[in-house]
This record gives structure tokens, C-alpha cells and sequence, in this order.
């Protein structure tokens, strides 16, 4: 997406971030500013374009909102039609989700050598303004899902990378072999 043409408070956020990752590429610390950049850009549900908000029926959707010219990270909308969920994956790269409308569910886990998953931790429940991290660094394997049966929820995530391209993993729960996957976007109708 050309930032030219993305909302003022969705530009505020990425040249806020752009600033921080000129200034600063330790991510223990500029991870928690980006989160706080995230927190800021979700408290107030007003700029997303609704072709970024618009369920599948059948599973989530990943919109690519902006992508660092640098490719340094990326912005998306994940949209959840009721009940929807991801199956057990990481990323691989640093991240961090921020609840725009509805709940998130998410449970972290521990991959283990045989393929066995380990829950680590409670569940967490993501509300609007909300915030959660994902790092390699921090844990990076889990489970996310809308907690509604009934409607629709949407976070935005933001990526150390351009996440549409970057080969992760999904780990099966009945602990066979890790599968790679690249995830791309879904183009707005």
C-alpha cells in the first residue's frame, strides 16, 4: 500500500515507528515503543477503511495495510468472522497486536524438539485498545482466535518484516511435523 493514500492516524503510526527503528534497532528496546505507538493508533476505532475490514466466511484475513519501503516492518488488519481462529504458528520476527473492534483470544505455547506443544501460560483476552507482543526473543509460537461466535473482530499487527512474505511455521496440535507456510494478503474486494 502506497502511505500516500492511508488514513492521517494510521501515517502518524508509521512514520512514528520509522522513526523509532531510524533511531534505534536494539528490540528489547523499541519493541515496548512501538507497542505504545500501537496502543495509541487502536484506542480509537475511526480510521480504518472499511475494504480493510470485510470478513471471509469461511476463515480470517490478512490485509496488508503499509509496508516499509525498507521492508523493515509492515502493518496489517486481521479480520475475524465469528468463531474464526489460526492454527498453532510463530512468525519469526518481532510483533506486536493491537485490538481494534471485538476480543482476540490468545494462548502462547512452547514447541518442543519432538513436535509436542506445551501451552505456556494462561489464555489472554485482547479487548479494544489492547496490546500484545510476539518476538523470537520473548516467545513466538501461538493460537489466536475471536472469542465471538456471533461477530465480527479485527486486530492490527505489525511485523519486524514484511510478514506477507516471510516462511514461518504452523505446528500441529496432534504433535506431527512443523509445516512451512508464507502467508501473503488478501486483496481487498
Amino acid at each position: 500500500m502506497n502511505s500516500q493514500s492511508i488514513a492521517p492516524k494510521l501515517q502518524t503510526f508509521v512514520d512514528g515507528v520509522s522513526d523509532l527503528l531510524d533511531q534505534n534497532q536494539v528490540e528489547a528496546e523499541f519493541h515496548p515503543e512501538v507497542g505504545e505507538l500501537l496502543k495509541e493508533l487502536v484506542k480509537e476505532d475511526d480510521w480504518l477503511d472499511p475494504k480493510y475490514a470485510v470478513p471471509h466466511p469461511e476463515y480470517y484475513q490478512q490485509f496488508l495495510l503499509h509496508v516499509d519501503p525498507q521492508e523493515r516492518f509492515s502493518v496489517v488488519s486481521f479480520v475475524w468472522g465469528p468463531g474464526q481462529q489460526t492454527p498453532v504458528h510463530n512468525h519469526t520476527v518481532w510483533g506486536v497486536i493491537g485490538m481494534l473492534r471485538g476480543k482476540e483470544r490468545e494462548q502462547h505455547y512452547e514447541a518442543g524438539s519432538d513436535n509436542s506443544l506445551i501451552a505456556k501460560g494462561d489464555e489472554v483476552t485482547l479487548s479494544p485498545g489492547d496490546i500484545g507482543f510476539v518476538s523470537p526473543t520473548i516467545g513466538d509460537v501461538h493460537r489466536v482466535s475471536n472469542v465471538y461466535d456471533d461477530q465480527v473482530s479485527i486486530s492490527i499487527h505489525i511485523y519486524g518484516g514484511d510478514i506477507g512474505k516471510i516462511e514461518r511455521h504452523v505446528f500441529p496440535t496432534d504433535g506431527s511435523p512443523k509445516n512451512d507456510f508464507i502467508s501473503g494478503y488478501t486483496t481487498p474486494a
